[in-house]
């Protein structure tokens, strides 16, 4: 369903005042009952390869832990299944805004998380009104997610200038080599992968991560 730009006539919610922060990517419930316990507020919910009744399920239990411990989670393409379950958030990528329902998810209240990897994409999102904007790769990633040219923290930068009024959340080969860089640039959000899911020990990664952000980060003054 291709979207008339003329009709969005709506802004969608914001995410509060407390910024979006550490923000793993996880591919199923069982990430989503390890990572909850540790702090994080923020949480994305991406699974691929599964369909059907299995799919629901790992989306409605996500959903359900993640409102028993007050984390924002959002959940990726999925956003029928997102609005049958009460979840926080959905997240689509570019392509996904062609086959999405962006009045019905609106309309039932949840936020929208849009990636964007360009100048060009970044406009086409905005005229969404979304939650929060994802941007990247910041550098060189191996994820099959953003495949695309890295673009380095003065395009960052850049970027974050030209999007005041919106969160902004990166992505792309983010690690402990660069976090604090990062982080530095006053981004809302700094969404990991492998990172967090192929660390050796992601609980201890995870805890270490959000303590470096918690130490830097300052309070944004976007409105719930």
């Amino acid at each position: 369903m291709v979207q008339h730009m003329t009709q969005l006539h709506y802004s969608f919610p914001r995410c509060g005042n407390l910024p979006l922060g550490l923000y793993p990517i996880v591919d199923s419930f069982q990430w989503v009952e390890k990572l909850l316990p540790t702090g994080v507020t923020t949480l994305q919910l991406r699974i691929k390869n599964k369909d059907g009744s299995a799919l629901e399920k790992e989306i409605r239990d996500s959903i359900a832990l993640a409102t028993h411990y007050k984390t924002r989670l959002f959940i990726n393409d999925a956003w029928e299944l997102a609005i049958r379950h009460h979840a926080y958030g959905v997240h689509l990528g570019q392509e996904d805004l062609n086959n999405a329902d962006i009045e019905k998810i609106y309309n039932a209240g949840l936020r929208l998380g849009i990636s964007t990897h360009s100048d060009a994409e970044i406009t086409h999102a905005l005229l969404f009104k979304p939650s929060y904007l994802a941007f990247g790769p910041v550098f060189p990633t191996t994820s099959k997610i953003i495949a695309a040219v890295p673009q380095g923290l003065e395009h960052l930068k850049r970027h974050q200038q030209r999007i005041l009024n919106y969160p902004l959340v990166v992505i792309g080969g983010i690690n402990h080599t660069n976090l604090a860089d990062v982080i530095a640039t006053n981004v809302n959000g700094v969404a990991m992968i492998s990172a967090i899911t192929h660390a050796e020990d992601p609980i201890a990664t995870t805890k270490k991560f959000l303590e470096m952000f918690n130490k830097q980060a300052q309070p944004n003054s976007y409105s719930p």
